[in-house]
């Protein structure tokens, strides 16, 4: 063979090796196609682990996000993961959402700190994350879709100051200490009544759930105290304390507010309009925004690395509407 020849040949080999190696770095990152599937269409699997079924608010998301994601037929959503506000539960799922190489991750943190590594091992797999409503610790997502907490807050501050002109007594009602939902919606709460002769007589951690709402309402009532007000950070601990008072003969004499905003029968903004809360504010649950994003990462487009949703006061004469706007029912079934 030639001098020509070989080299040729050397060009060759190694143009191949090269053609090799770029698709081998691809393929470490790109999604699967689907299984025994002839035609080569990619199919995007997309794994969400949820931080606690049993709030109407997370049901709610779970539902919706079934929904959206069913909007897009190249993506596969794979049965919703529920921690049962366990954060070592849900390491553990996220951890088996890894270990099945999902296309895309998205997270409801139970808390932010045990979920860090979780989220942080998703991203050395190169998985996409999307953090949804609460944060973790550290920046390696791809995209947090959630609400303004402290902008929330500070407008239930807000509303709170409203409904007590002349000053009052508040108990609050908090949800998990460590998330950061709840920190914001405390600290935006108190820096709205501050200098308004408000005071916080009672506070405690029910963490999200109305049960262990009216169980401490009820235990707070039992002090004789004097409540005028009370701020549930979300719509079913505020409800808890409304079973709570209306059993102990007094929740004629206390207003009630919180935060969520479900189009749902048992929700609040129904309540609302019953006449049960004095407002709520609408917390969008970001299912339609997650799947979005998540259709979009998985076809390899930047997304925003922060996707802020707003919010809406819910007011008697507003109420009606507002559900219709936000009722999926006829759609979720």
């Amino acid at each position: 063979m030639s001098a020509v020849s070989l080299s040729r040949a050397a060009v060759a080999v190694a143009g191949a090796v090269a053609t090799v190696a770029a698709l081998t770095s691809c393929a470490a990152h790109a999604p699967k196609t689907a299984a025994g599937s002839g035609s080569g269409k990619k199919t995007f699997v997309v794994g969400y682990s949820q931080s606690n079924n049993a709030e109407p608010y997370r049901a709610q998301l779970n539902a919706q996000m079934e929904y959206f994601v069913k909007k897009y037929p190249d993506l596969k959503l794979l049965p919703i993961t529920d921690a049962h506000q366990d954060s070592a539960t849900q390491v553990s799922q996220v951890q088996n959402f890894i270990q099945q190489k999902v296309d895309v991750l998205i997270l409801s943190p139970n808390e932010p700190a045990p979920l860090t590594a979780a989220v942080q091992q998703a991203c050395t797999a190169h998985i996409p994350v999307i953090v949804l409503d609460r944060t973790v610790n550290t920046d390696c997502y791809t995209s947090f879709i959630g609400g303004d907490n402290y902008k929330i807050g500070k407008m239930a501050g807000e509303a709170a100051v409203q409904a007590l002109p002349h000053g009052g007594n508040v108990a609050e009602l908090q949800g998990t200490l460590s998330d950061q939902p709840q920190i914001d919606r405390d600290k935006g709460f108190r820096d709205a009544i501050a200098g308004h002769h408000i005071t916080i007589v009672y506070h405690q951690e029910a963490k999200w759930l109305k049960a262990n709402a009216t169980t401490i309402m009820q235990r707070w009532l039992d002090q004789n105290k004097k409540i005028d007000l009370v701020y549930g950070e979300n719509d079913d601990m505020a409800l808890g304390a409304v079973l709570a008072a209306r059993g102990a003969g007094k929740a004629d004499g206390i207003k009630f507010v919180g935060i969520d905003g479900l189009a749902i029968p048992t929700g609040g903004i129904r309540a609302v309009q019953l006449g049960q809360m004095y407002t709520t504010f609408i917390y969008p649950t970001g299912a339609e925004q997650a799947a979005a994003t998540a259709e979009a990462v998985a076809h390899g487009k930047t997304v925003g690395k922060k996707q802020t949703l707003q919010t809406t006061r819910i007011t008697k004469d507003n109420a009606a509407d507002i559900y219709k706007q936000y009722d999926m029912s006829a759609k979720l079934g």
